[in-house]
């Protein structure tokens, strides 16, 4: 038997072997495979108190940390500060992204931080009394 009737066979004998599925991503290799599409959300944001104590964080669910902060669990910053009202915030796809931009925001000094909040939010208003996420 010629080599390649024999690889032919062997081919055949492997794929015919292989599930269904399996068998059909293997021989329609042209196809691209698709993922289902998930998007991502990651936030940082930034909490002030009345007397502007200022918070940075870092969250992938806005809405459910805010609300521990506003439980105002004994012997954290937020609760010994009094630090319950969203100020400032910003949305990213990527966790790496969103960390790096937190680190940033947690080195700069407190009044680049004034800065930044007094640029998109001037009175200070709660930003969480007005999220649609």
């Amino acid at each position: 038997m010629p080599s390649t009737a024999r690889n032919l066979l062997l081919a055949f004998a492997v794929l015919s072997s292989i599930p269904s599925t399996a068998r059909n991503l293997l021989l329609d290799r042209h196809k691209p495979i698709s993922m289902p599409p998930h998007t991502y959300h990651f936030w940082i944001y930034i909490l002030a108190s009345r007397s502007r104590n200022l918070y940075v964080g870092f969250t992938n669910d806005l809405i459910r940390r805010l609300n521990q902060h506003k439980q105002k669990t004994p012997g954290t910053h937020t609760a010994i500060y009094n630090i319950h009202r969203l100020v400032y915030f910003e949305r990213f796809q990527y966790v790496r992204a969103a960390i790096a931009r937190e680190n940033e925001l947690k080195s700069w000094t407190r009044e680049k931080k004034i800065a930044l909040i007094e640029k998109v939010n001037p009175t200070w208003t709660d930003l969480a009394n007005h999220l649609d996420l």
